[in-house]
């Protein structure tokens, strides 16, 4: 997708410059108010786990407490892979690209990480062979733990009662719900609807005295800072430059030879 600038605004450098270090002085406040988000973060109270979540890992069966594998501190990402999906959401699969590397700096300071998806372990091991990803993935099928994380739908909540997400409720779509198959969807090979009973978010846990705790969770646009892509994009002079795109990116071997 190739686009042009050539109707944007011009200056000299001098302007140039002053209109610079206004904007600097924005991006400095800005991240003065993510070092405040940052510790509020910390400071949210801790709520106990008390159901015993099970997960299929490359090691067997294992407890949420297993998954700390020795450290103090859990981060595990939602990623969108249902049971009845082909291959792994589009959106989660650019996101998980940013993985591979940072995932081991957080497991040598005390951060274990974790991907989690309903689908079964070996779908999920096959793609992550495809995608030549190496950070763990384990299979929450079988178990309420998306359900109760708030990134997972039952039939009965999307076509009748309704269901939590973003901490906010949301209504029942109906029996039959929005027609058609969207790009998302289509890109797992599912419809809509089993597409949509899937969704994304981190949540944090911390392992005290043998004991799990929750501290935080983010959902929807709170997952922006963990897609790497777009925040380099967000540095490009067209930014993200999506209005009307739709699903325009692919999983990286689906592109052709750059």
């Amino acid at each position: 997708m190739a686009t042009t600038a050539t109707a944007h605004r011009t200056a000299s450098r001098k302007e140039w410059l002053k209109a610079r270090l206004e904007l600097l002085q924005a991006e400095k406040a800005l991240t003065r108010q993510s070092d405040e988000i940052a510790r509020r973060r910390q400071e949210l109270p801790w709520v106990k786990v008390d159901k015993d979540y099970r997960f299929e890992t490359c090691q067997g069966e294992e407890s949420l407490a297993d998954l700390f594998r020795g450290r103090s501190q859990l981060l595990v990402y939602h990623f969108m892979f249902g049971p009845d999906y082909k291959a792994g959401c589009p959106s989660c699969s650019a996101i998980a690209d940013g993985f591979n590397g940072f995932w081991e700096h957080l497991a040598h300071h005390d951060v274990m990480f974790w991907a989690v998806s309903r689908a079964p372990l070996e779908k999920l091991d096959a793609y992550k062979r495809r995608m030549e990803w190496s950070f763990p993935w384990a299979s929450s099928f079988g178990s309420d733990f998306n359900f109760d994380f708030a990134v997972g739908i039952t039939e009965k909540q999307q076509s009748e009662t309704g269901y939590e997400y973003n901490y906010e409720v949301r209504p029942p779509r109906g029996p039959s719900g929005p027609d058609g198959t969207s790009p998302f969807a289509a890109a797992t090979g599912t419809d809509s609807r089993t597409y949509a009973r899937e969704q994304p978010g981190v949540s944090s846990f911390v392992l005290e005295d043998d004991e799990v705790y929750r501290s935080y969770s983010a959902y929807s646009r709170g997952l922006d800072g963990l897609w790497g892509m777009y925040q380099w994009f967000d540095r490009a002079p067209l930014g993200r430059n999506e209005e009307g795109a739709g699903l325009w990116w692919k999983r990286r071997d689906e592109y052709g030879a750059l």
